[in-house]
């Protein structure tokens, strides 16, 4: 069967962003950028970790020995023992399985979500726009933290709870980005001559525009894994997060605040791998968001030599 004339189109007309040269110098700018690239290797590792964390982990997770309580490191337990005995290293890499799964699940979930309601306001416009623009206002202004831990209060304490609560209330941000993607690649000559070929809404919002805006999404959604990672420890640590006995490194941090001069161990070492996790994901999202976009590197650059 002959090919239509918007096929054909679509094949010789490429779109703005994602085409093999594009990717292929945006992927030579990330790994020129060595903070980046150090943040991405930390992050495997870390992924590792997590899924690995049945055999890397020498002890059961929760399994007690009252006689072995605050233990500092050593050789049968590098990070030492909590306050009930329990390896804080087995559970750090268990509690690694949970945060980042929450983080990675919610950030989905923000992202889905976001997507959809930025591009349908940025390509609509006007009355859909507005509306949709007002929604997302509406939920700006919520408190998250605190809405977050009345939900938990209310319907109590679950994983899946918290992944859809964290999820349906952080995804304004990257609607607010893809909305102002949306607005700005609607008007672009290709999206034209598509929407001229006979091109409906969906077809140009799937086929031509959202391509162009999956690096912006991408940045977004790796810096909000990160704000979804910290958001979950400051619950947990509440003892409001994950329920116990399951390790999360926010309730773990929370276990050793009685114990901070005398076990210092069973709090710092989760609160290192928090922070580790969380200034992975913000080096790498940088890194992205400046492979991505190198005329703001270049800005960057200039302004530093004004300013010298």
């Amino acid at each position: 069967m002959a090919r239509s004339a918007l096929d054909v189109a679509e094949g010789v007309h490429p779109t703005v962003r994602g085409s093999p040269s594009s990717r292929q110098g945006e992927f030579r700018r990330f790994l020129s950028n060595r903070r980046a690239v150090v943040g991405a290797l930390l992050l495997v590792a870390l992924g590792l970790s997590a899924v690995l964390a049945p055999v890397l982990a020498p002890y059961d997770p929760a399994e007690q020995h009252t006689a072995a309580a605050v233990q500092p490191p050593s050789a049968a337990h590098p990070m030492g023992t909590d306050n009930f005995g329990r390896d804080v290293l087995s559970r750090a890499l268990w509690g690694g399985r949970v945060s980042q799964l929450i983080g990675l699940l919610s950030m989905a979930v923000s992202v889905a979500v976001g997507v959809t309601v930025g591009g349908l306001a940025g390509f609509y416009g006007r009355g859909v726009d507005g509306i949709l623009m007002r929604v997302t206002e509406t939920v700006v202004t919520f408190p998250t933290f605190f809405l977050l831990i009345t939900l938990v209060a209310v319907f109590g304490a679950r994983v899946w709870l918290l992944i859809l609560a964290i999820g349906l209330t952080s995804w304004p941000i990257t609607a607010r980005v893809v909305r102002a993607e949306f607005l700005t690649l609607r008007e672009r000559e290709f999206v034209h001559a598509a929407r001229a070929l006979g091109a409906g809404g969906l077809r140009l919002m799937a086929r031509h525009i959202l391509p162009n805006v999956v690096p912006v999404v991408i940045v977004a959604a790796t810096l909000r894994v990160a704000y979804v990672i910290l958001v979950e420890a400051g619950l947990s640590y509440l003892g409001v997060g994950v329920p116990p006995p399951t390790a999360s490194w926010g309730s773990m941090v929370a276990d050793g605040r009685d114990y901070l001069f005398r076990a210092w161990w069973i709090s710092l070492f989760p609160g290192l791998f928090v922070f580790l996790t969380v200034m992975t994901y913000n080096l790498v999202g940088d890194g992205l968001r400046d492979a991505f976009d190198p005329q703001q590197v270049a800005a960057r650059g200039s302004a530093t030599g004004v300013e010298c």
